[in-house]
């Protein structure tokens, strides 16, 4: 099935009231960040069993057509590994589509592989080892030539077989309800939002500082937010992130300290010498109150290390035997954080618990216990 090209109004018009009458289809887009704070959507491709559509955004005057499904609450859009797609719409619109079945969350529960790439899953499923000359592509390039466009619909043609295949074996198993609150949970507006003064959490190097150089850290992180989507520049551009480290913990107060620092060059400098020092003064006078908390939290004493080893134990015994990669269910960090007695961790809701969360938490109140007979791992009851 050849992919069609939509790149008028009309075109555009006719394809969404063919969308219009489905159940689900699939979706996928092409974009390029490189050198914008946004992604820059170039192109989108959909799928129904009956049709292959490449979009192309850049000639048309408006998505608005092809939005008002993404929102149809009666549709559901199929993507694979869905959350760079649905932030580009959230950018655009300010809303996120749904209702959503992401295939790569879907594949954790039927054996899939955690976190598997589309072509893997595409050649576990369908049989078919896809072309992968293009993913270095510039999509912003016009025109698109025939090799572009059929790349870019291979990721929703095969996408149609995966899904229902995927479904059929959710059913089979009575998993289908399983991932309703994942798949909710990717229609989250909060996930894509960047709020400035949440910036700092993203940034590597932070877990190196203390709470007071962590304030500096966040009023730098926020004002380099805020310059990147003002001016539509990657963060990076505006100041990296070991150099904002790099302030947070040397805390410069004279336009001479700051020329030494790795990574600030004199054009910079120029331009943001005064607001740097500005910022970082500002932050040091902040009450401790108003600090932010480090992201790490209280770590696990280390007699409390093995106890961590059994629950890792119990926990591959108990995915292995649905079939589950464990790493979908828990990582260690989260078993440590079930030790030191958190409360609604992921693994204590939904389907997670009732895979291994809730086998995990009487293991640790001494209702059940490990042996192993006759070579294996066993679970047995205490009386």
């Amino acid at each position: 099935m050849s992919a069609q090209y939509i790149d008028t109004p009309e075109a555009l018009q006719a394809l969404c009231q063919q969308l219009s009458q489905v159940e689900w289809f699939t979706l996928d887009t092409e974009f390029l960040r490189e050198s914008s704070y946004r992604a820059r959507l170039c192109l989108l491709q959909v799928a129904t069993p009956e049709l292959v559509a490449c979009i192309d955004p850049l000639p048309l005057p408006d998505l608005e057509p092809l939005f008002e499904l993404l929102f149809d609450r009666s549709i559901t859009k199929v993507l694979h590994s869905a959350h760079q797609d649905l932030e580009i719409f959230y950018d655009l619109t300010g809303q996120v589509p749904g209702p959503i079945f992401d295939t790569q969350i879907a594949a954790t529960l039927l054996g899939q592989g955690d976190q598997v790439g589309y072509g893997a899953l595409v050649k576990e499923v369908v049989g078919i080892e896809l072309e992968k000359g293009q993913s270095r592509t510039d999509w912003c390039r016009r025109p698109l030539d025939n090799a572009q466009l059929d790349y870019a619909a291979d990721d929703v043609r095969h996408l149609r077989q995966v899904y229902l295949h995927q479904r059929q074996q959710l059913a089979e198993l009575g998993r289908e309800q399983w991932l309703a609150e994942d798949f909710a949970a990717l229609e989250d507006p909060g996930r894509y939002s960047n709020p400035p003064q949440q910036a700092w959490l993203r940034i590597k190097g932070s877990n190196r500082l203390r709470a007071g150089q962590l304030a500096v850290l966040q009023a730098l992180a926020a004002w380099r937010e805020q310059q990147a989507k003002e001016n539509d520049k990657p963060r990076r551009w505006i100041l990296k992130d070991e150099v904002l480290v790099d302030l947070a913990r040397i805390l410069p107060d004279k336009p001479q300290q700051l020329s030494k620092i790795r990574g600030l060059d004199d054009n910079t400098l120029r331009r943001h010498s005064d607001t740097l020092l500005a910022e970082i003064a500002r932050a040091k006078q902040l009450p401790k109150e108003q600090w932010p908390s480090p992201k790490t939290g209280p770590r696990l004493p280390p007699e409390q290390e093995p106890l961590v080893d059994v629950l890792m134990a119990l926990l591959r015994q108990r995915c292995q035997q649905q079939q589950i990669s464990p790493g979908a269910v828990a990582g260690r960090r989260e078993l440590e954080r079930l030790v030191m007695g958190e409360q609604e961790l992921n693994l204590q809701q939904g389907w997670r618990a009732a895979v291994a969360g809730e086998a995990l938490q009487r293991l640790l109140n001494g209702e059940l216990a490990l042996m192993v007979i006759d070579g294996q791992l066993d679970v047995i009851e205490r009386e």
